[in-house]
């Protein structure tokens, strides 16, 4: 281990597979097949001893090349304010309403934000109660609501631009998210 720490290669290791949070601030492991270091306390998965190194400062970690774990962010100061799902919530919805005129898979999604697709979703849902593809389309329904209003696109040209790959998946989405079919939404709302 670099630095001046009087733990024992041992203690690090035990503190590490149990993920003790008595730890945190004292230490940092990082893992060389994935390139990314941790607090003691992260809950991700037990890597292999042979793969870990120790030590004392996240900076020591940055300057041997490895990055702070999304899950744990070692690199912030103070834990006591960050939830790291909050933080993946954010950031996924950040993504969507970035990019929802594109095809976006929950593969896609999970990818950008760090996690798996299993455990993007199921956070996502007890966060939110809805799943990223939910939030998807109520964006583009958010969206297509504003177009119909504000432009003179017909409703097959909106349906395109906020991302839907067929005008039946649009008109369906749409009259599932406001009871109206676009049209009758565009004569409704319309000045």
């Amino acid at each position: 281990m670099r630095g001046q720490n009087n733990l024992s290669q041992i203690v690090m290791w035990n503190a590490t597979i149990s993920c003790s949070s008595a730890y945190d601030g004292l230490f940092f492991y990082a893992v060389k097949t994935t390139g990314v270091f941790c607090r003691p306390s992260c809950k991700s998965r037990i890597p292999k001893r042979e793969n870990v190194s120790f030590f004392s400062n996240a900076a020591e970690a940055c300057k041997m090349g490895y990055r702070p774990c999304k899950r744990c962010r070692p690199d912030l100061k103070s834990i006591i304010t960050y939830d790291p799902i909050e933080s993946v919530i954010e950031d996924t919805m950040q993504a969507i309403e970035n990019n929802y005129s594109q095809k976006m898979t929950l593969d896609e999604m999970a990818a950008m934000v760090g996690v798996s697709p299993f455990h993007l979703n199921r956070l996502f849902k007890d966060r939110t109660g809805n799943t990223p593809r939910m939030y998807l389309e109520k964006v583009r329904i958010t969206k297509a609501k504003e177009l119909l209003v504000t432009t003179t696109l017909n409703s097959t040209e909106i349906g395109y631009q906020v991302g839907y790959q067929s005008i039946s998946s649009f008109y369906h989405a749409f009259k599932r998210g406001t009871g109206l079919s676009p049209s009758q939404f565009q004569a409704r709302y319309q000045d």
